[in-house]
């Protein structure tokens, strides 16, 4: 696991070399996973990298405490001249609720309440102002600061959400821009989601905000090199933890269904870019994170990957999307 951290940070570096515009760190708490603290590793990155933008991809807030959550991204952000991003959620697995002490039974209440929090921290930061708050969750605020402030006074924060309406609207109700983690699946089923958001914000006199979309992808040198070598490790990822979830073990079949139809976006240069430009154009987003890393993939494949991704499938996105 040290290895792989220092490795991510290699990445990283490689990311902002060749033009990738963010990249993002999950939180995880679990042997499989390497990434515990994604603001520890993302201030690393900020010392070495000068433009591409820095944020975690979740953050799992239900499980954290909202200010110590702001201090950390607001520090990052002046660390890193500005380029700090969180993104908010609830988290695809729930070990850190026991590690850390917060009941299952309380899922919903616990991300309710302290994305509602960070929404008051965020309005703190942009009006340099004290807060008071009051909840069931943790204990109350009276006029205190949450510091350091940034120095935009907006601090760029997303809520990620996975396929619930309710999240959906309540991303909407707290003016926050939404992330949607499409990871399997035609991703244009999630197109009455950006409709509901939409509505929703009209609804209550807020703005149009960014809505952006989060998914597996690998990139080679061609569709048959970038499947060959994807597949083992896809494999090995998608079977380990879908043992831990009562699913069945996934197949070529499958595998290949999911890069021509679904939210994999395997393949070359040009068949990936093509994909993501026809999703951003069906979907209206303003953003498309691709989720490079899968399972055991070597560190090599991932830089090659990034390297692909940043000089070749970048640049000609926003060419389809000028079209």
């Amino acid at each position: 696991q040290a290895q792989v951290i220092r490795d991510v940070v290699e990445e990283a570096v490689v990311a902002d070399q060749v033009g990738c515009d963010f990249i993002g760190l999950g939180e995880h708490h679990r042997p499989d996973f390497a990434v515990t603290t994604p603001e520890m590793v993302l201030a690393t990155i900020a010392g070495r990298t000068s433009r591409i933008k820095l944020g975690s991809a979740v953050t799992v807030l239900s499980s954290d405490d909202p200010v110590r959550v702001f201090q950390r991204f607001s520090t990052l952000d002046a660390s890193s001249n500005g380029r700090a991003e969180v993104i908010l959620g609830r988290g695809s697995f729930i070990e850190s609720f026991p590690l850390f002490g917060y009941p299952l039974e309380q899922y919903e209440t616990l991300f309710e309440e302290k994305l509602a929090l960070f929404v008051q921290l965020l309005e703190a930061d942009r009006t340099r102002s004290a807060l008071s708050w009051r909840g069931t969750t943790r204990a109350p605020l009276e006029h205190q600061r949450a510091l350091p402030y940034t120095d935009s006074g907006a601090l760029k924060a997303w809520v990620g959400v996975g396929g619930s309406p309710e999240s959906v609207v309540r991303a909407a109700h707290h003016g926050i821009p939404l992330m949607l983690a499409i990871i399997g699946g035609n991703p244009r089923r999630f197109a009455p989601y950006i409709a509901l958001y939409e509505r929703e914000l009209a609804a209550r006199g807020k703005p149009m905000l960014p809505v952006g979309i989060h998914s597996h992808g690998y990139v080679s040198t061609s569709d048959e090199a970038a499947r060959t070598e994807l597949w083992p490790h896809y494999k090995a990822m998608r079977d380990r933890i879908g043992r831990e979830r009562g699913w069945p073990p996934t197949s070529q079949d499958e595998f290949e269904r999911e890069i021509q139809f679904g939210s994999l976006y395997a393949g070359s240069p040009e068949t990936v870019a093509q994909r993501i430009a026809s999703t951003v154009r069906d979907m209206g987003v303003q953003r498309f994170d691709i989720k490079y890393s899968a399972g055991t993939l070597s560190h090599e494949q991932c830089v090659r990957c990034i390297e692909l991704y940043g000089t070749q499938v970048i640049p000609r996105v926003k060419e389809l999307l000028a079209e």
